[in-house]
């Protein structure tokens, strides 16, 4: 038996197991096997190449190991459940089955909650932000690394997310609040700098198209309705609620609820207590690709339907 086809040399597992992955559809096959490999040996990626090309064994309880993650990676398990990490933008989260995994296009939504941030501190001292509907506590964990001195609250409804965010805001000081985002921490009512919130969105029927995506708990992706708008429109009041006149709100939403979120922060609605002309800026801002993915708006100095 030659070197190359050993079944115990790493390049050899890589091969089998990108194989694998590769009819399994999954996007990217050899990437993702280094990545389950880096996991069960407990090395970089660099490594793992290396090893590879220098026709490292590796033992029969490790093989195992990587074939099992690899079968359940062809089901279209996310490798973040697998891993059981993730990153988002510099902060390395724990992650798993019950939560909804963080996306690049909502770094984006973090960092203009940041510069929201740093412009309090710059002017006025210590920032209070409060990121609701936290999921992992990426957004949260997000600004209490990147504005050190700023004091961050998050607020999650569903208790399994909340264990993971938990794990992840604890070791950073944030304050986890495990509530529902229309009603929670009243205490802080007007006194936010800035609000954040990447809610359940999805309008109620559509089917995510990526099938690790439909993976996630569906109640971090269904906004409610058939537009779904009723997670963010709840979402909104309590922005209003939270901030103070002058302070930032930033929601993360679908590009088809571009007028649906102007409409909504501009004219209000009565039914849930949020009155007309409580934002004012209202600018709606697009991601990576270009989608119309956010909206920033300012709080005004007017008053809540009671």
């Amino acid at each position: 038996m030659t070197e190359n086809a050993d079944p115990l040399t790493l390049e050899s597992l890589l091969r089998s197991t990108t194989e694998l992955l590769r009819a399994a559809d999954v996007d990217s096959p050899r990437a993702d096997a280094e990545t389950l490999a880096s996991h069960v040996l407990g090395a970089s990626r660099g490594e793992i190449t290396a090893w590879a090309v220098s026709g490292r064994r590796i033992d029969p309880v490790q093989s195992v190991d990587l074939r099992r993650l690899a079968i359940s990676r062809s089901t279209r398990t996310p490798l973040q459940y697998l891993t059981g990490n993730t990153t988002f933008r510099t902060t390395d989260l724990a992650v798993g089955h019950g939560v909804f995994l963080p996306r690049p296009e909502t770094e984006v939504v973090a960092g203009a909650a940041i510069e929201a941030a740093r412009a309090v501190q710059h002017s006025a001292g210590r920032p209070l932000v409060v990121d609701l509907c936290t999921g992992s506590g990426a957004i949260a964990a997000s600004v209490a690394r990147e504005v050190p001195g700023a004091t961050v609250h998050a607020v999650e409804a569903d208790p399994e997310a909340a264990w993971w965010a938990a794990a992840n805001l604890d070791p950073l000081g944030v304050t986890l609040h495990v509530d529902d985002a229309a009603t929670a921490v009243p205490e802080l009512d007007g006194s936010a700098d800035v609000v954040v919130s990447n809610p359940p969105y999805v309008p109620d029927g559509r089917i995510p198209a990526q099938a690790e995506a439909r993976r996630d708990p569906k109640l971090a992706l269904y906004g409610g309705g058939a537009d779904g708008m009723r997670v963010p429109t709840l979402v909104s009041a309590s922005a209003a609620r939270l901030l103070r006149p002058g302070g930032t709100f930033v929601m993360e939403h679908d590009e088809t609820q571009e007028e649906l979120v102007t409409r909504l922060l501009r004219h209000g609605a009565e039914e849930i207590g949020l009155a007309a002309g409580l934002f004012a800026g209202i600018e709606t801002r697009t991601d990576l690709t270009g989608r119309p993915r956010y909206t920033v708006a300012v709080r005004t100095d007017g008053r809540m339907i009671r």
